[in-house]
């Protein structure tokens, strides 16, 4: 008996459907994996120490907030550029017009701390990447002093 078709896909399988067929990438498993699993975004300790101060304080605030950037909030640009679009900020104060980022030393690359190291493994990849988001980082923060907020940024 001949087996039916995904909805929509004229005479074969899906591309997830072929992925799964083919079976574990290489970083599916293992150490390297699990260890990549525990690295978060969002809600990390030192953020949510500095939430807590904050509350404390008496300050009301917002989490992970997209700032807009452009002109203009349906303003649609095709050419790519180095200008950033939009922003995501750790926490905002909107009464206060204050952003405040709470950044990693090692992803963030913070100048002479212990923590902020390079890995040997593939070391001109990872100073491209780590190097990339300090650069990024300086981009966003001028990016929002332009629109008149403040920034601040806590280290780990």
């Amino acid at each position: 008996m001949e087996q039916e078709p995904h909805p929509g896909q004229a005479g074969g399988a899906c591309t997830p459907c072929l992925r799964r067929a083919a079976g574990p990438r290489p970083f599916d498993e293992g150490p390297a994996q699990l260890e990549h699993v525990r690295i978060r975004g969002k809600d990390t300790t030192p953020e949510k120490r500095v939430r807590t101060l904050l509350h404390r304080l008496g300050y009301r605030f917002r989490l992970h907030v997209l700032v807009a950037l452009s002109a203009s909030p349906g303003e649609r640009v095709r050419v790519r550029c180095r200008i950033p679009r939009s922003v995501s900020v750790d926490i905002i104060l909107p009464k206060y017009k204050t952003a405040i980022f709470v950044h990693g030393c090692f992803w963030h690359r913070h100048r002479r701390c212990k923590n902020c190291t390079t890995p040997t493994h593939r070391r001109a990849w990872w100073l491209k990447k780590l190097e990339g988001n300090a650069v990024r980082d300086k981009l966003h923060q001028r990016a929002l002093r332009k629109l008149g907020w403040r920034t601040i940024v806590v280290w780990e």
